[in-house]
This record gives C-alpha cells, sequence and structure tokens, in this order.
C-alpha cells in the first residue's frame, strides 16, 4: 500500500504543476522519454508537454481527478483516473475537457517517473 500511496502523491504532484505551469516540478515528475498521448491523437515529447505548459499554449486553469485506480507490477505503476478541466489556452480561450487518462509510472532511483499519459474523450 505504501508505493500506491507515493503514487498518488505523485500523480497529485503532476496536477499541481500542470495548473501552474511549474517547469521545475514537471521536469522532475516526467521521464526524459515521456511519451504524452492527447485525446485527439498528438502525441508530445517531454520537452514539448513542459514548453506548452509553461508558455501558456496549453493552460489549465482546473483540474479535477476522479474514480483513480492504482496498480503496482515491481517498479511498473499503472493509474487510470477520470480527468475534467477547465482551460484557458493562449490559442483556444476557455473550454472544458471531460476525459479518461491512462498513466504508467516507472520507479527509477526511488522515485516515481511518468513515461507515458494517453487520455481518451468521455462519451
Amino acid at each position: 500500500m505504501r508505493q500506491e500511496k507515493l503514487v498518488a502523491e505523485t500523480v497529485e504532484n503532476l496536477r499541481s504543476a500542470m495548473i501552474a505551469g511549474d517547469a521545475n516540478m514537471l521536469n522532475n515528475i516526467a521521464d526524459k522519454n515521456l511519451s504524452y498521448g492527447h485525446s485527439n491523437g498528438y502525441v508530445e515529447d517531454k520537452e514539448e508537454f513542459i514548453r506548452k505548459l509553461v508558455t501558456g499554449l496549453s493552460n489549465f486553469e482546473k483540474i479535477d481527478l476522479s474514480d483513480q485506480n492504482i496498480k503496482i507490477f515491481g517498479t511498473t505503476a499503472v493509474v487510470r483516473h477520470k480527468f475534467f478541466a477547465q482551460t484557458n489556452d493562449s490559442e483556444k480561450g476557455v473550454s472544458f475537457v471531460n476525459l479518461s487518462i491512462l498513466l504508467i509510472f516507472k520507479k527509477t532511483a526511488g522515485t516515481w517517473k511518468l513515461i507515458a499519459r494517453q487520455a481518451v474523450k468521455q462519451g
């Protein structure tokens, strides 16, 4: 149960960092080989994921997570949750997203790092 709690804390830190656009925190959470998939099929690497959040191209004003499920397989953690957010992107303005998210973390040197994320739209 301890590892699940640490993964849940990492997910919360990711949520907070995405809202704040905190480059240092995002850099610490994301693995150097991050594959960050959006619900429209677009996939970003770590650099682009962080750049968009820091510059406001992707600007989350509020993120609520629910129905979170965490499974640990050795040094791999699989997280699923529902993701509801209010965004105010510099190019699109205010909008709302309602997604199902899959996150995959790997434990490296005692720290859980995000290696993959995939979003799908809720019906």
